[in-house]
């Protein structure tokens, strides 16, 4: 199995603690499975980047302890969101506007201390705006689940133990072509105009918003 980290520098040595601490799922080493995407993310800054190469027998994967937040049968998108909010840095006003909200999600976070992988959504700074809508309920359940299943940023996998990034082995480091230098912020602004048709179009009657759910709780 193949993974990647676009980044400005050669990371041999993969760290636990390299990310920073508010990171979607915490402190991890962040990778993923799609090439194009790490391109994509190492030249995010208008610069030409690196991409990194790592290795890990299947075997060896799957003997670590996984959360695999794709996994429609076991898990919602209220799950991914639970955790994001639970490492994400958010901003005092977030917090006091939506605090009633944020304690009825709380209840679908998942200890992730447990795990030494997660795979789920990325949601970088460019993608936060979206849940933040949907904390709003200006942003239904179903567009949400919409906007990062079939949005432009990709699947990504946190080694967030010692044990699973013990197993990641280095491959090697190359520069990213030309090509991909600003094609970050142009699948970003595609995300973002599909986004805005989203929210503008007339609402379904079978559409589910946030007070919705929170509603249904307190009845049953």
């Amino acid at each position: 199995m193949n993974f990647y980290h676009g980044s400005k520098q050669i990371v041999n040595k993969p760290l636990v603690n390299g990310s920073k601490p508010n990171n979607d799922y915490g402190p991890s080493f962040y990778v993923t499975m799609d090439l194009d995407s790490a391109k994509e993310w190492a030249c995010k800054n208008e610069e030409i980047g690196i991409v990194n190469q790592y290795f890990i027998r299947q075997k060896d994967f799957q003997s670590l302890k996984i959360l695999d937040l794709t996994k429609k049968d076991k898990y919602s998108v209220l799950n991914w969101l639970a955790i994001l909010m639970h490492f994400r840095d958010l901003d005092n006003s977030v917090k006091t506007t939506f605090k009633n909200r944020l304690e009825w999600l709380s209840k679908y976070y998942i200890d992730v201390s447990e795990y030494d992988v997660i795979k789920g959504f990325r949601a970088d700074d460019a993608y936060f705006k979206f849940p933040i809508k949907f904390l709003s309920s200006t942003l239904s359940l179903e567009n949400l689940e919409n906007v990062f299943e079939f949005g432009h940023l990709g699947i990504q996998y946190a080694f967030m133990s010692n044990k699973a990034i013990s197993k990641l082995k280095f491959v090697s480091s190359f520069e990213c072509d030309e090509a991909y230098v600003g094609r970050y912020y142009h699948l970003v602004k595609k995300a973002s105009e599909e986004f805005e048709q989203l929210i503008n179009k007339p609402i379904n009657d079978n559409e589910t918003f946030i007070d919705d759910l929170i509603k249904k709780d307190k009845y049953e």
